[in-house]
């Protein structure tokens, strides 16, 4: 059977005329969703890591014997923006947790949070007793 068809008297007609147009109206709005998914992963994996950086900075400057409020600035310049900051001291060891939501919209919104411990510099080198 042949591809086209003849009208009579007129110009051959394609029967898949207008399947292309069909196809790209499928396709193209499904390639924008991936992408903008992977655009959003990336913005994600980006605000984890910036945690990561913030709890390890302020881990550091906790453990240096730092004022708390200087602990919350270190931490707080390598955060994400809005991050939470907590600092905890036990046993010779400093917790600092920070965690912050995922950039985007409200329905794709994931926590992301890192806690880093370092061991405070007046312990370092005491031997109990």
């Amino acid at each position: 059977m042949s591809r086209c068809e003849r009208a009579p008297g007129g110009p051959a007609r394609y029967r898949d005329r207008g399947f292309v147009t069909a196809e790209a109206a499928v396709v193209l709005p499904s390639l924008v969703l991936v992408g903008m998914a992977l655009v959003w992963a990336l913005l994600a994996a980006s605000a984890q890591i910036q945690c990561v950086d913030a709890a390890r900075a302020g881990a550091r400057a906790a453990a240096r014997q730092d004022p708390p409020d200087v602990v919350l600035a270190t931490a707080r310049r390598a955060a994400p923006r809005g991050a939470k900051i907590t600092v905890n001291r036990e046993d010779g060891l400093v917790r600092v947790t920070v965690t912050a939501s995922a950039p985007g919209p409200d329905a794709l919104s994931v926590e992301l949070s890192h806690e880093a411990v370092a061991l405070a510099e007046e312990t370092v080198g005491v031997v109990g007793g």
